[in-house]
């Protein structure tokens, strides 16, 4: 055993048993390369990641490998999802150098962390254009004891491109109303739009949740040709191998511009992004194909991802029995072996299996090739049970049961939204079960938050991410439940994410003042696979404003914005949620409060499409907005003035939708 045995990653863990002398991430292995004068060698990647796989089977579980990290190098392994601010640092290091980064991530670093050189996969025997490891590991050594200054001007070098990549925008006077970004953003996104299979670019295609939200809220500002853009590409992910169409839930990724051939890890953070843009589809369109793809993926996370003790656990491998994706591929054969002949011929042409296979031996992943028809027959939907009951038997991949506050967050903040919207009591019953989890296991008893939890223990300082989702989370909880305490710990959170990761300039850093001090303190400007920590804080800032009526946070959410402003500006599209927030504080928030216990009131403002919308009722609502005026009914209210009450359930849509128009044509006209 290295020094991961105890650690709370499984991603570490499962490298205990290398021969190579790992140490988790801290002073003592720092510490050690200080005494010992030797570079890190630092890996970062994850549970669910293939490649990170391979190169540990390649080269860190060698003997002969591990005796040349041993004897050079003090050895440092990183779960990037525990501590996402060491893996930017890194990441931002290896893009300077190459270009391009990805994991598993590789990187060479002076006692002190300081990068000067890195990579990401490095190949046992060196291959498509790579080098060996082992060659990397003797040049990096050589130079480190033949070199040392040549390495040091490279760690200045590579130190200052790092703080200059992760530096914030620049202030901007010039940037336009949010409403003209947004006609900016989506410009840029119909430039790049695949009208043939949805999505933007080529192979390979990553869901584009932040995008999708951001069309559809064009949509809402009336804006052109959105809605069919965003539509097209929810379609043809449902349709493609991306969706695990027996079990629900989405793949990372296509490798193919078709959606076709996912690389089949799945993450809990693209269940909650995907789930809140087909629910947000399903109730701009009335279209129930989004309907069905929102519950079958809350059925994968709430039935597989729920860990016992109340939490969502992280991902589930790519890999099993020792094959990418082998848990999710049918050939016609084992089609016929679990329905029977004349049943399998039904399936296969449903879900597009062949003889000749889509992936490789002749296998298929399910997909639908008929596009645009997603809701099941009777007879294919009992295949399906069949088959989901049959891969079941099969050995599934692994699951990384760590929870992650960051991810818990937003899944909670979905199934509120959802619920309130449905109805589904199983999905209001999710929310507040991983709310109130989130309670108990990851805030500390000083109240400052954890990031990560697994088998009763937490770890590791939350981040800015962590503190924004938790404002959101808990202001949709109070909105679902009408409970004032979920309000309460939607202030308190905001309070500490403005106290500890507040930047100067009005934006955020992705790290407390409280944490320990990296080469550089990141800070996360754009969007990447979940939104940036700013984003969310002031979109979250900014509806907790109206639901608690602490006008303070209006004006945080507001500064939030604008420090963004040269980003905003210049790449409209990588700061899709930031555009959201931007025109949420535009617009400003239309305000529906409900006096005394009116559920039927409740339920008929919860409904549709309105992301101004915030609902305030139960035991607290702020009374400032309803002083002086009869207490009953539900007021529908936008800057401090409030419509006449509506006691009226059926009454109250058409109430809400005309505040709304109101409030859109002041600021697209």
């Amino acid at each position: 055993m290295n020094h991961l045995a105890d650690e709370l990653s499984p991603y570490l863990r499962q490298h205990r048993g290398n021969p190579v002398d790992w140490y988790p991430w801290g002073e003592v292995a720092f510490a050690r390369a200080r005494d010992l004068d030797r570079p890190l060698l630092i890996s970062i990647g994850y549970a669910a990641c293939h490649w990170c796989h391979v190169m540990a089977h390649e080269s860190f579980e060698s003997d002969a490998i591990a005796e040349l990290v041993n004897a050079r190098f003090v050895a440092v392994k990183v779960d990037r999802e525990e501590r996402p601010d060491v893996d930017a640092v890194y990441l931002a290091a290896v893009q300077a150098l190459n270009g391009q980064a990805g994991w598993p991530l590789t990187v060479f670093a002076t006692p002190e962390g300081r990068p000067f050189f890195g990579g990401t996969y490095f190949p046992r025997h060196a291959a498509h254009g790579l080098p060996a490891f082992r060659d990397v590991l003797e040049a990096i050594a050589a130079t480190w004891a033949e070199r040392r200054s040549e390495v040091g001007r490279q760690a200045d070098e590579l130190t200052a491109a790092v703080a200059a990549g992760l530096a914030p925008p620049t202030p901007a006077a010039d940037t336009p109303g949010a409403v003209e970004l947004v006609g900016r953003a989506v410009a840029r996104a119909a430039a790049n739009f695949d009208p043939e299979y949805g999505g933007f670019g080529g192979a390979p295609k990553f869901p584009p949740a932040p995008v999708l939200e951001l069309l559809l809220r064009a949509h809402r500002l009336g804006v052109g040709q959105t809605l069919e853009m965003a539509t097209m590409t929810l379609e043809a992910m449902a349709s493609g191998g991306i969706y695990d169409h027996l079990g629900g839930g989405f793949a990372r990724y296509s490798v193919d511009r078709r959606w076709l051939v996912p690389h089949f890890e799945k993450m809990a953070y693209d269940q909650a992004a995907l789930g809140r843009c087909y629910l947000h589809a399903w109730e701009v369109t009335g279209d129930n194909r989004w309907r069905q793809v929102l519950e079958e993926t809350l059925g994968y996370v709430l039935g597989v991802l729920r860990d016992p003790a109340g939490g969502i656990r992280s991902s589930q491998d790519a890999d099993s029995e020792g094959e990418e994706g082998r848990f999710y591929l049918w050939t016609p054969a084992e089609l016929r072996r679990v329905l029977g002949a004349e049943r399998a011929a039904l399936a296969a042409e449903w879900y597009g299996v062949s003889a000749a296979g889509n992936f490789a031996g002749g296998r298929s992943v399910l997909s639908r090739p008929a596009r645009g028809d997603l809701v099941r027959p009777a007879e294919i939907e009992r295949c399906r049970a069949d088959l989901w009951r049959a891969r079941a038997k099969r050995l599934a991949p692994a699951t990384d049961d760590k929870v992650v506050t960051e991810w818990n967050a937003m899944t909670c903040s979905l199934l509120a939204e959802a619920a309130a919207a449905t109805g589904n009591p199983a999905w209001r019953k999710g929310a507040t079960a991983i709310g109130e989890f989130l309670l108990a296991e990851l805030k500390g008893p000083d109240g400052r938050w954890l990031r990560t939890w697994q088998s009763g223990r937490a770890a590791h300082l939350a981040l800015a991410a962590d503190y924004a989702w938790l404002v959101d989370c808990f202001t949709r909880l109070g909105e679902l439940t009408g409970i004032a305490r979920y309000t309460e710990e939607a202030l308190a959170a905001a309070d500490e994410l403005i106290r500890l990761f507040s930047a100067p300039d009005g934006g955020w850093y992705t790290t407390g003042n409280d944490a320990e001090a990296l080469v550089v303190r990141p800070r996360q400007t754009y969007d990447g696979v979940t939104p940036a920590a700013g984003s969310v804080a002031a979109l979250a800032l900014a509806r907790l404003a109206a639901a608690s009526g602490k006008t303070s946070l209006a004006s945080r959410a507001q500064h939030s914005v604008a420090a963004a402003g040269s980003a905003l500006r210049d790449a409209p599209l990588a700061c899709a949620q930031l555009l959201e927030a931007a025109v949420f504080c535009e617009l400003g928030p239309v305000e529906v409060v409900i006096v005394g216990d009116q559920p039927e009131l409740v339920a008929a403002a919860s409904s549709g499409y309105a992301p101004e919308r915030v609902l305030v009722w139960g035991a607290s609502p702020p009374r400032p907005l309803v002083a002086g005026r009869e207490l009953a009914g539900a007021y529908v209210c936008r800057r401090g003035a409030c419509l006449a009450p509506v006691s009226d359930p059926a009454a109250l849509p058409a109430a809400i939708a005309g505040a709304v128009a109101a409030a859109t044509a002041m600021i697209t006209t």
